[in-house]
């Protein structure tokens, strides 16, 4: 009777270890991969995730699938994503949101820097500010001096209250210039460009340079500068701030990837590697550029790195300007 029950506790054992053991890279990925998109289909995000979800099937021989999960400015998807089971099987892909709305917020679902293993930061993407074709400034110059002498006449049109291009407005205007400039937000960046471009705003800050290239080339918008090392390709006569001589706003708009904390590192390694050649692809390199993104592919230390010089930056902003958004 004992030796029965020693063989049948060894098995027990045998079994709960083969249960515990995690998902090894060399087997990954065995069945479909969920990659959690915490904004609706369409945007920016949504797009560049279809791109690299399609190129991992591709790579690694499974499928990949994007599932969005909108809602509470990316939060709600977010916090799915960080409830998963951490062996590979679903990643994030997400925005600046993922660390301005634990600063924004009261509580949220999920620790930015608790939560979840960073994978790689993918691309970057490049901001225009642009006026109205009615706005008297043609440099930045020229638009502080005329935003100094009409306080509270002027508006900057942002796609939410405490949006990237919002945060960006308040550090040039009220922070940095102590400039009385009226943020309107709307729902999205498309509302936002369309009120600008009718004249109800008098202008857009930290907008991609994709949503309004033909609007200033046909001279409804007037682009003023590019927040950014180099200029855009859609706008080359458009100087960068560095070119003019003001400081950068902060991290450009990125997007990356994350898996919920306890993913095996051989895992997350391998979809770093993965990932990090997408952008390097023909076929993608020519997409990213006619969007106005740039490449980084940066090491989960990298990405880890990152994301806490954002959030520092951003929580400074967001405490002198007392903003909230509950």
């Amino acid at each position: 009777m004992r030796t029965r029950l020693a063989h049948i506790a060894v098995g027990l054992a045998s079994l709960l270890l083969a249960t515990a053991c995690p998902v090894q890279a060399k087997d990954y990925p065995e069945r479909p991969v969920r990659v959690i998109v915490p904004f609706p289909p369409g945007g920016a995000v949504d797009v560049i995730a279809r791109t690299v979800a399609q190129k991992l099937s591709d790579g690694l021989g499974g499928r990949f699938f994007v599932e969005n999960l909108s809602g509470a400015t990316g939060a709600s998807g977010t916090a799915t994503a960080a409830a998963a089971t951490a062996d590979g099987y679903t990643i994030l892909f997400s925005s600046p949101d993922f660390v301005l709305s634990p600063l924004l917020k009261t509580s949220v679902p999920y620790d930015p820097f608790k939560s979840f293993a960073p994978v790689t930061l993918a691309v970057t993407a490049r901001e225009v500010i642009a006026v109205h074709r009615s706005v008297p400034a043609t440099s930045m110059k020229e638009l502080m001096a005329v935003l100094k002498a009409n306080p509270g006449k002027f508006s900057y049109a942002t796609p939410g209250y405490g949006s990237l291009p919002h945060l960006k407005g308040e550090l040039l205007f009220r922070l940095s210039q102590s400039l009385d400039v009226i943020n309107v937000p709307f729902q999205g960046f498309a509302p936002a460009v369309t009120s600008t471009i009718a004249g109800h705003t008098s202008m857009l800050v930290a907008i991609p340079p994709a949503l309004v290239a033909s609007h200033i080339q046909d001279g409804t918008l007037r682009a003023l500068v590019i927040d950014g090392n180099q200029r855009s390709p859609a706008l080359p006569d458009v100087p960068t701030l560095q070119e003019i001589g003001l400081p950068s706003l902060g991290n450009p708009p990125w997007f990356g990837v994350l898996a919920p904390a306890g993913t095996p590192k051989d895992v997350v390694d391998l979809l770093h590697r993965q990932i990090a050649r997408v952008p390097s692809l023909p076929d993608v390199t020519e997409r990213l550029t006619t969007l106005g993104f740039d490449r980084v592919a940066s090491t989960p230390d990298e990405f880890a790195s990152w994301l806490k010089s954002d959030s520092a930056h951003w929580a400074k902003v967001i405490r002198e300007t007392n903003m909230k958004t509950d």
